[in-house]
Protein backbone atom coordinates (compact mmCIF):
# COMPACT_ATOMS: atom_id res chain seq x y z
CA UNK A 1 0.00 0.00 0.00
CA UNK A 2 1.39 3.74 -1.24
CA UNK A 3 1.27 6.21 1.37
CA UNK A 4 1.98 10.04 1.34
CA UNK A 5 5.35 10.80 2.79
CA UNK A 6 6.23 14.85 3.87
CA UNK A 7 9.94 13.88 1.95
CA UNK A 8 9.07 16.21 -0.57
CA UNK A 9 10.54 16.86 -4.37
CA UNK A 10 10.64 20.14 -5.52
CA UNK A 11 8.43 20.73 -9.07
CA UNK A 12 9.07 22.97 -11.75
CA UNK A 13 7.43 26.06 -12.04
CA UNK A 14 5.64 26.73 -15.31
CA UNK A 15 6.38 29.95 -16.78
CA UNK A 16 4.69 31.56 -19.80
CA UNK A 17 6.82 34.17 -21.50
CA UNK A 18 5.39 37.21 -24.05
CA UNK A 19 7.57 38.77 -25.89
CA UNK A 20 6.63 40.88 -29.55
CA UNK A 21 8.99 39.33 -31.65
CA UNK A 22 11.85 37.28 -32.00
CA UNK A 23 14.98 39.62 -30.08
CA UNK A 24 18.40 39.07 -30.82
CA UNK A 25 19.31 40.04 -27.15
CA UNK A 26 16.77 38.21 -25.42
CA UNK A 27 17.84 34.62 -27.64
CA UNK A 28 20.07 34.10 -24.82
CA UNK A 29 18.50 34.57 -21.84
CA UNK A 30 14.99 32.33 -22.76
CA UNK A 31 17.33 29.61 -23.87
CA UNK A 32 19.29 29.88 -20.49
CA UNK A 33 16.11 29.61 -18.63
CA UNK A 34 14.94 26.72 -20.87
CA UNK A 35 18.08 25.28 -19.30
CA UNK A 36 17.57 25.82 -15.76
CA UNK A 37 16.02 21.92 -13.94
CA UNK A 38 13.26 24.29 -11.81
CA UNK A 39 11.67 25.96 -14.76
CA UNK A 40 9.58 24.65 -17.20
CA UNK A 41 8.99 27.59 -19.95
CA UNK A 42 7.32 28.70 -23.48
CA UNK A 43 7.76 31.51 -24.71
CA UNK A 44 4.61 32.94 -26.65
CA UNK A 45 5.68 35.72 -29.79
CA UNK A 46 3.36 37.98 -30.75
CA UNK A 47 4.72 38.46 -34.67
CA UNK A 48 7.44 37.59 -37.03
CA UNK A 49 8.97 40.63 -37.93
CA UNK A 50 9.38 41.04 -41.87
CA UNK A 51 12.80 42.33 -43.28
CA UNK A 52 10.67 45.53 -44.55
CA UNK A 53 9.63 46.20 -41.35
CA UNK A 54 12.96 45.73 -39.64
CA UNK A 55 13.76 49.09 -42.24
CA UNK A 56 10.97 50.81 -41.17
CA UNK A 57 11.94 50.52 -37.20
CA UNK A 58 15.03 52.79 -37.91
CA UNK A 59 17.52 49.90 -39.00
CA UNK A 60 17.91 51.62 -42.85
CA UNK A 61 17.95 48.06 -44.51
CA UNK A 62 15.80 45.18 -45.01
CA UNK A 63 17.83 42.12 -43.49
CA UNK A 64 16.98 39.18 -41.37
CA UNK A 65 19.02 38.36 -38.31
CA UNK A 66 21.79 36.03 -39.55
CA UNK A 67 21.89 34.05 -35.92
CA UNK A 68 19.44 30.98 -35.12
CA UNK A 69 17.28 33.13 -32.62
CA UNK A 70 14.61 30.54 -31.96
CA UNK A 71 16.34 27.25 -31.00
CA UNK A 72 17.00 26.09 -27.16
CA UNK A 73 13.76 27.28 -25.78
CA UNK A 74 9.91 25.84 -26.83
CA UNK A 75 7.90 28.34 -28.50
CA UNK A 76 5.19 29.19 -30.43
CA UNK A 77 3.97 32.38 -32.89
CA UNK A 78 0.33 33.51 -31.71
CA UNK A 79 -2.02 34.63 -34.59
CA UNK A 80 -1.90 38.58 -34.64
CA UNK A 81 -4.97 39.81 -36.09
CA UNK A 82 -3.57 43.45 -36.44
CA UNK A 83 -4.10 45.36 -39.32
CA UNK A 84 -1.57 46.50 -40.01
CA UNK A 85 0.75 43.91 -38.33
CA UNK A 86 3.90 45.51 -36.29
CA UNK A 87 5.51 47.76 -34.23
CA UNK A 88 4.58 51.82 -34.31
CA UNK A 89 1.08 51.07 -32.36
CA UNK A 90 -0.54 49.96 -28.89
CA UNK A 91 -3.05 47.66 -31.80
CA UNK A 92 0.24 46.44 -33.85
CA UNK A 93 0.31 43.23 -31.83
CA UNK A 94 -3.31 42.12 -30.89
CA UNK A 95 -3.41 38.22 -30.07
CA UNK A 96 -6.55 37.14 -28.24
CA UNK A 97 -5.61 33.43 -28.16
CA UNK A 98 -3.41 34.08 -25.44
CA UNK A 99 -5.89 34.81 -23.36
CA UNK A 100 -7.45 31.19 -23.53
CA UNK A 101 -3.51 30.11 -23.44
CA UNK A 102 -3.19 31.59 -20.54
CA UNK A 103 -6.14 30.13 -19.03
CA UNK A 104 -6.30 26.57 -20.01
CA UNK A 105 -2.83 25.72 -18.94
CA UNK A 106 -2.67 25.87 -15.92
CA UNK A 107 0.77 28.12 -15.85
CA UNK A 108 2.17 29.27 -12.38
CA UNK A 109 3.34 32.74 -13.72
CA UNK A 110 3.14 34.46 -16.77
CA UNK A 111 6.65 36.88 -17.76
CA UNK A 112 5.03 39.76 -19.82
CA UNK A 113 8.16 41.64 -21.72
CA UNK A 114 6.64 45.76 -21.36
CA UNK A 115 3.45 46.54 -21.46
CA UNK A 116 2.89 49.07 -24.12
CA UNK A 117 1.23 46.45 -26.59
CA UNK A 118 -2.53 45.02 -27.01
CA UNK A 119 -0.97 41.40 -26.55
CA UNK A 120 0.93 42.16 -23.63
CA UNK A 121 -2.69 43.27 -21.90
CA UNK A 122 -4.70 40.15 -23.27
CA UNK A 123 -1.97 38.36 -21.41
CA UNK A 124 -1.99 40.16 -18.05
CA UNK A 125 -5.71 40.55 -17.78
CA UNK A 126 -5.97 36.70 -18.51
CA UNK A 127 -3.92 36.19 -15.80
CA UNK A 128 -5.47 38.48 -13.18
CA UNK A 129 -8.82 36.97 -13.90
CA UNK A 130 -7.55 33.19 -14.00
CA UNK A 131 -4.93 33.67 -10.70
CA UNK A 132 -1.73 33.82 -12.44
CA UNK A 133 0.86 35.39 -11.12
CA UNK A 134 1.91 38.74 -13.36
CA UNK A 135 5.66 39.10 -13.63
CA UNK A 136 6.33 42.29 -15.98
CA UNK A 137 10.05 43.00 -17.29
CA UNK A 138 10.70 46.86 -18.16
CA UNK A 139 13.72 49.20 -18.93
CA UNK A 140 11.78 52.38 -18.95
CA UNK A 141 13.29 55.20 -16.53
CA UNK A 142 12.60 58.69 -15.41
CA UNK A 143 15.17 60.28 -17.22
CA UNK A 144 13.69 61.43 -20.60
CA UNK A 145 12.08 65.09 -21.43
CA UNK A 146 8.37 64.91 -20.68
CA UNK A 147 5.84 67.42 -20.50
CA UNK A 148 4.95 68.27 -17.22
CA UNK A 149 1.28 67.52 -18.29
CA UNK A 150 2.31 63.58 -19.48
CA UNK A 151 4.19 63.39 -16.40
CA UNK A 152 1.24 63.99 -14.31
CA UNK A 153 -1.29 61.63 -16.39
CA UNK A 154 1.82 58.90 -16.63
CA UNK A 155 1.43 58.76 -12.82
CA UNK A 156 -1.91 58.90 -12.34
CA UNK A 157 -1.98 55.92 -14.54
CA UNK A 158 0.73 53.68 -13.99
CA UNK A 159 -0.24 53.83 -10.04
CA UNK A 160 -3.22 52.16 -10.83
CA UNK A 161 -1.50 48.95 -12.42
CA UNK A 162 2.28 49.14 -11.31
CA UNK A 163 1.36 47.95 -7.84
CA UNK A 164 -0.59 44.90 -9.10
CA UNK A 165 2.32 43.26 -10.87
CA UNK A 166 3.32 40.51 -8.77
CA UNK A 167 6.92 40.87 -9.52
CA UNK A 168 8.74 43.81 -11.49
CA UNK A 169 11.73 42.74 -13.63
CA UNK A 170 14.16 45.86 -13.47
CA UNK A 171 17.40 45.26 -15.50
CA UNK A 172 19.07 48.11 -13.63
CA UNK A 173 18.98 50.88 -11.19
CA UNK A 174 17.18 53.52 -12.89
CA UNK A 175 14.10 50.94 -13.94
CA UNK A 176 14.30 49.66 -10.20
CA UNK A 177 13.67 53.63 -9.52
CA UNK A 178 10.77 53.88 -11.97
CA UNK A 179 8.79 50.79 -11.41
CA UNK A 180 9.27 52.11 -7.41
CA UNK A 181 8.05 55.88 -8.43
CA UNK A 182 4.96 54.35 -10.02
CA UNK A 183 4.09 52.26 -6.77
CA UNK A 184 5.82 49.42 -6.90
CA UNK A 185 6.72 47.69 -3.22
CA UNK A 186 10.33 47.64 -2.88
CA UNK A 187 10.56 43.84 -1.77
CA UNK A 188 8.67 42.95 -5.16
CA UNK A 189 11.01 44.41 -7.38
CA UNK A 190 13.37 41.76 -8.93
CA UNK A 191 17.13 42.41 -10.43
CA UNK A 192 16.84 40.59 -13.58
CA UNK A 193 19.80 42.47 -15.78
CA UNK A 194 19.70 42.89 -20.18
CA UNK A 195 22.31 39.90 -21.06
CA UNK A 196 24.25 38.92 -24.50
CA UNK A 197 26.10 35.73 -24.64
CA UNK A 198 29.14 37.45 -23.04
CA UNK A 199 31.02 33.98 -23.33
CA UNK A 200 30.70 34.05 -27.22
CA UNK A 201 31.36 37.37 -27.99
CA UNK A 202 34.65 37.25 -25.41
CA UNK A 203 35.79 34.53 -27.54
CA UNK A 204 35.02 35.48 -30.67
CA UNK A 205 36.67 38.80 -29.62
CA UNK A 206 40.33 37.11 -28.74
CA UNK A 207 39.95 34.60 -31.46
CA UNK A 208 40.03 37.72 -34.01
CA UNK A 209 42.04 40.41 -32.05
CA UNK A 210 45.42 39.22 -34.09
CA UNK A 211 43.32 39.84 -37.20
CA UNK A 212 42.70 43.65 -35.86
CA UNK A 213 45.29 44.89 -39.01
CA UNK A 214 43.65 42.68 -41.82
CA UNK A 215 40.14 43.92 -40.16
CA UNK A 216 40.73 47.11 -39.90
CA UNK A 217 42.39 47.52 -43.98
CA UNK A 218 39.02 47.64 -45.84
CA UNK A 219 37.80 50.51 -43.71
CA UNK A 220 40.79 52.42 -43.89
CA UNK A 221 41.26 52.33 -40.25
CA UNK A 222 45.09 53.13 -39.75
CA UNK A 223 47.03 50.78 -36.92
CA UNK A 224 48.39 53.77 -34.91
CA UNK A 225 44.93 55.18 -34.77
CA UNK A 226 42.83 55.23 -31.60
CA UNK A 227 39.03 54.11 -33.22
CA UNK A 228 36.11 55.48 -31.82
CA UNK A 229 32.71 52.91 -32.51
CA UNK A 230 29.56 53.82 -32.91
CA UNK A 231 26.96 51.15 -33.47
CA UNK A 232 23.47 51.85 -33.89
CA UNK A 233 20.31 53.40 -35.88
CA UNK A 234 21.02 56.53 -37.15
CA UNK A 235 18.37 58.37 -35.87
CA UNK A 236 17.79 61.47 -33.93
CA UNK A 237 17.36 59.74 -30.50
CA UNK A 238 21.07 57.86 -31.32
CA UNK A 239 22.49 61.47 -32.33
CA UNK A 240 25.01 60.18 -35.03
CA UNK A 241 25.27 63.75 -35.68
CA UNK A 242 27.03 64.23 -32.35
CA UNK A 243 29.62 61.67 -33.02
CA UNK A 244 30.94 62.70 -36.16
CA UNK A 245 31.27 66.23 -35.10
CA UNK A 246 32.84 65.35 -32.18
CA UNK A 247 35.52 63.17 -34.24
CA UNK A 248 36.06 66.06 -36.41
CA UNK A 249 36.86 68.23 -33.14
CA UNK A 250 39.22 65.83 -31.41
CA UNK A 251 41.10 65.04 -34.81
CA UNK A 252 42.14 68.66 -34.99
CA UNK A 253 43.93 68.68 -31.73
CA UNK A 254 46.51 66.21 -33.49
CA UNK A 255 45.79 63.03 -31.72
CA UNK A 256 45.36 59.92 -34.09
CA UNK A 257 41.88 59.20 -34.19
CA UNK A 258 39.70 58.19 -36.24
CA UNK A 259 35.28 56.97 -36.26
CA UNK A 260 34.07 54.15 -37.53
CA UNK A 261 30.10 54.06 -37.71
CA UNK A 262 28.46 50.60 -37.93
CA UNK A 263 24.44 50.85 -38.94
CA UNK A 264 22.37 52.71 -41.06
CA UNK A 265 19.35 54.58 -41.18
CA UNK A 266 17.88 58.34 -42.00
CA UNK A 267 20.74 60.74 -40.89
CA UNK A 268 23.31 58.58 -42.12
CA UNK A 269 23.40 60.76 -45.27
CA UNK A 270 23.68 64.28 -43.13
CA UNK A 271 26.48 62.49 -41.32
CA UNK A 272 27.70 61.20 -44.84
CA UNK A 273 27.57 64.70 -45.91
CA UNK A 274 29.09 66.36 -42.73
CA UNK A 275 32.04 63.98 -43.23
CA UNK A 276 32.85 65.00 -46.83
CA UNK A 277 32.20 68.35 -46.05
CA UNK A 278 34.73 68.59 -42.95
CA UNK A 279 37.07 66.34 -44.00
CA UNK A 280 36.39 64.66 -41.00
CA UNK A 281 38.54 61.19 -40.51
CA UNK A 282 34.97 59.20 -40.24
CA UNK A 283 34.50 55.11 -42.31
CA UNK A 284 31.03 54.27 -42.49
CA UNK A 285 30.81 50.59 -42.21
CA UNK A 286 27.05 50.10 -42.66
CA UNK A 287 24.50 47.71 -40.83
CA UNK A 288 26.52 44.43 -39.88
CA UNK A 289 24.31 41.68 -38.88
CA UNK A 290 25.00 39.97 -35.91
CA UNK A 291 27.51 37.13 -37.15
CA UNK A 292 29.65 40.10 -38.26
CA UNK A 293 29.43 42.78 -35.56
CA UNK A 294 32.07 41.31 -32.98
CA UNK A 295 34.65 42.30 -36.37
CA UNK A 296 33.64 45.86 -35.67
CA UNK A 297 34.49 45.63 -32.15
CA UNK A 298 38.06 44.34 -32.70
CA UNK A 299 38.73 47.07 -34.71
CA UNK A 300 37.70 49.74 -32.74
CA UNK A 301 39.00 50.84 -28.96
CA UNK A 302 36.41 52.99 -27.30
CA UNK A 303 32.34 52.23 -27.66
CA UNK A 304 30.28 55.74 -28.23
CA UNK A 305 26.49 56.20 -27.54
CA UNK A 306 25.60 59.65 -27.59
CA UNK A 307 21.64 59.17 -27.45
CA UNK A 308 19.12 61.08 -25.43
CA UNK A 309 16.80 58.63 -25.04
CA UNK A 310 18.11 55.17 -24.26
CA UNK A 311 16.19 53.03 -22.36
CA UNK A 312 19.29 50.90 -21.99
CA UNK A 313 21.90 50.54 -24.65
CA UNK A 314 22.40 46.47 -25.66
CA UNK A 315 25.60 48.01 -28.10
CA UNK A 316 27.34 48.87 -24.46
CA UNK A 317 26.76 44.98 -23.28
CA UNK A 318 28.69 43.79 -26.51
CA UNK A 319 31.43 46.14 -26.39
CA UNK A 320 32.11 45.29 -22.76
CA UNK A 321 31.96 41.61 -23.49
CA UNK A 322 34.27 42.11 -26.34
CA UNK A 323 36.84 44.44 -23.76
CA UNK A 324 36.19 48.01 -24.92
CA UNK A 325 35.18 50.92 -22.69
CA UNK A 326 32.63 53.17 -23.27
CA UNK A 327 31.76 56.99 -23.86
CA UNK A 328 28.21 57.31 -23.02
CA UNK A 329 25.72 60.42 -22.56
CA UNK A 330 24.11 60.62 -19.26
CA UNK A 331 20.55 59.83 -21.06
CA UNK A 332 21.69 56.18 -21.51
CA UNK A 333 20.09 53.87 -19.49
CA UNK A 334 22.77 51.72 -18.85
CA UNK A 335 25.42 53.92 -17.59
CA UNK A 336 24.96 54.06 -13.37
CA UNK A 337 24.94 49.82 -14.22
CA UNK A 338 27.85 49.76 -16.51
CA UNK A 339 29.59 52.79 -16.83
CA UNK A 340 32.17 53.29 -13.70
CA UNK A 341 33.57 56.69 -14.44
CA UNK A 342 36.84 56.64 -15.43
CA UNK A 343 37.14 52.54 -14.34
CA UNK A 344 34.96 51.09 -17.53
CA UNK A 345 34.35 54.43 -19.17
CA UNK A 346 33.00 57.20 -19.09
CA UNK A 347 29.90 59.36 -18.94
CA UNK A 348 29.20 63.28 -20.57
CA UNK A 349 26.58 65.17 -20.86
CA UNK A 350 23.79 64.85 -23.76
CA UNK A 351 23.96 66.77 -26.66
CA UNK A 352 27.51 68.29 -25.52
CA UNK A 353 29.84 67.73 -28.29
CA UNK A 354 32.64 69.82 -27.07
CA UNK A 355 32.66 67.25 -23.69
CA UNK A 356 32.56 64.07 -25.94
CA UNK A 357 35.53 65.58 -28.17
CA UNK A 358 36.80 66.42 -24.95
CA UNK A 359 36.96 62.75 -23.87
CA UNK A 360 38.25 61.65 -26.88
CA UNK A 361 41.00 63.16 -26.43
CA UNK A 362 41.52 62.06 -23.06
CA UNK A 363 40.71 58.64 -23.91
CA UNK A 364 43.67 58.99 -27.18
CA UNK A 365 46.35 60.37 -25.03
CA UNK A 366 46.90 57.50 -23.36
CA UNK A 367 45.76 54.11 -24.93
CA UNK A 368 47.35 51.71 -22.08
CA UNK A 369 44.72 53.71 -19.84
CA UNK A 370 42.08 53.02 -22.29
CA UNK A 371 42.77 49.17 -22.50
CA UNK A 372 43.23 48.66 -18.66
CA UNK A 373 39.37 50.39 -18.64
CA UNK A 374 38.11 47.68 -21.70
CA UNK A 375 39.37 44.81 -18.98
CA UNK A 376 38.12 46.25 -15.94
CA UNK A 377 34.47 46.73 -18.29
CA UNK A 378 35.10 42.91 -19.78
CA UNK A 379 35.33 42.12 -15.92
CA UNK A 380 32.52 43.80 -15.23
CA UNK A 381 30.18 42.68 -17.22
CA UNK A 382 30.21 39.38 -15.55
CA UNK A 383 27.71 40.52 -13.45
CA UNK A 384 25.37 41.08 -15.94
CA UNK A 385 25.40 37.53 -17.16
CA UNK A 386 22.86 34.94 -18.49
CA UNK A 387 22.98 33.04 -15.12
CA UNK A 388 22.30 36.11 -13.44
CA UNK A 389 19.30 36.55 -15.67
CA UNK A 390 18.13 33.08 -14.67
CA UNK A 391 18.20 33.29 -10.90
CA UNK A 392 16.17 36.85 -11.33
CA UNK A 393 13.59 35.19 -12.62
CA UNK A 394 13.49 32.71 -10.13
CA UNK A 395 13.83 35.07 -7.13
CA UNK A 396 10.78 36.42 -8.51
CA UNK A 397 8.93 33.10 -8.69
CA UNK A 398 9.80 31.91 -5.47
CA UNK A 399 8.84 34.89 -3.75
CA UNK A 400 5.50 35.65 -5.71
CA UNK A 401 3.98 31.83 -6.70
CA UNK A 402 6.17 30.25 -3.45
CA UNK A 403 8.36 27.37 -3.09
CA UNK A 404 7.33 24.42 -5.26
CA UNK A 405 7.15 21.41 -3.80
CA UNK A 406 5.34 17.91 -4.58
CA UNK A 407 4.50 15.07 -1.97
CA UNK A 408 5.92 12.12 -3.36
CA UNK A 409 3.95 8.80 -2.92
CA UNK A 410 5.42 5.55 -1.66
Amino acid sequence: MRTLVHAQMVSKYNLAIVSTHPIQYHAPWFRGLAAHPDLDVHVYFCHKATPQEQARAGFGVEFDWDVDLLTGYPHSFLKNIAKPAGHGRFGGFDTPEIGRIIRERRYDAVLVNGWNYKSAWQAIWAAWHSGVKVMVRGDSHLHFDRSRSLKLTKRLAYRRFVPRFDACLAPGIWSREYFEHYGARPDRIFFVPHVVDVGFMESESQRLSVERPALQRPWKLSEDSIVFLFVGKFTETKRPLDFVKAISEAAKQGTHIQGLMVGDGPLRPACEEFVDSHDAPVTFAGFLNQSQIVRAYVCGDVLVLPSIGETWGMVVNEAMACGRPCLVSDRVGCGPDLVLAHKTGVIFPHGNVAGLSSAMVSLAASPVQSAEMGRKAQNHLKQYSVQKAVEGVLHALRATVGTREAACMQ
